[in-house]
């Protein structure tokens, strides 16, 4: 083990606060008044968070009306990703914590903590050798590229990034359970896609063949990514400074819809 890390654990947190948490974490790291950090969370009711330049026309929002589900936008890149049944992580950290500079490096380096985190479940993932998949749908797990991590030939997870001067964000999904009849009712896809999004992506609970607990999930995430990345995590809590940042950038994450649920609501 080498240089301590920040660990936050956020449940149940709405979906635009926690897109904000992560982007004034990112901020506060750029600035030096953060340390890096591994936050995991969940999400207060099912959440589509949309890329940082993607359409919002590319869901349905009716649709995410009527299943009660929350639109929110991320700063990240990448297309849109139904959150419900999962544990998200979001990891931030500089050039000068040991990530290299450039997307296709930085995931490579990340996402062994990712790939490591399965393994700790006992299933044997790997990083994705190749690019395949939808190209044009809106939703993120019909495609699969070298960010993101597979078990055999089916997608497990994917991640997105953004860079801030040295620091860079990245967040993705621990997806235990997944209804890909409502996502793909929100993604607007058609029968071809919906069938790939079922026969070509996989569960935590599809690839254990058992549901996963709460407390395993979390610990499995805790020692994947102090081995992946060699570091050694202590819980902590934001700062009033990022509390602040956060609290002001939610008006950024919402889409405007005033026919879609909010926090509370």
């Amino acid at each position: 083990m080498s240089t301590p890390w920040r660990l936050l654990v956020h449940n149940t947190v709405d979906g635009a606060l926690n897109m904000a948490v992560d982007r004034a974490i990112q901020i506060g790291r750029e600035e030096g008044t953060s340390p890096p950090t591994l936050r995991l969370y969940r999400w207060s009711r099912p959440t589509v968070t949309l890329g940082r330049f993607q359409n919002v026309e590319s869901v349905d929002l009716s649709e995410c009306r009527a299943s009660g589900a929350d639109v929110v936008r991320r700063s990240t890149g990448g297309r849109g990703v139904l959150h419900d049944d999962e544990l998200t992580y979001s990891v931030v950290a500089s050039l000068e914590d040991g990530v290299p500079r450039g997307t296709a490096a930085s995931y490579a380096h990340l996402c062994v903590a990712i790939v490591e985190t399965y393994r700790c479940l006992g299933i044997d993932a790997s990083l994705t050798s190749r690019q395949r998949g939808v190209s044009g749908s809106a939703a993120c797990y019909l495609q699969t590229t070298r960010a993101d991590v597979s078990f055999g030939a089916a997608k497990l997870s994917g991640s997105a990034q953004v860079w801030h001067g040295s620091t860079v964000l990245q967040h993705g999904s621990f997806t235990v359970t997944r209804d890909t009849a409502r996502e793909g009712r929100i993604f607007c896809l058609d029968s071809d896609q919906r069938s790939q999004l079922s026969n070509h992506t996989v569960t935590i609970e599809e690839a254990l063949r058992r549901r996963v607990t709460d407390t395993e999930l979390l610990t499995a995430c805790v020692e994947g990514f102090e081995r992946g990345l060699g570091v050694q995590l202590y819980r902590s809590e934001l700062t009033a400074e990022e509390a602040l940042r956060a609290g002001a950038l939610v008006p950024r994450m919402r889409i405007e819809d005033p026919e879609l649920p909010t926090a509370g609501g």
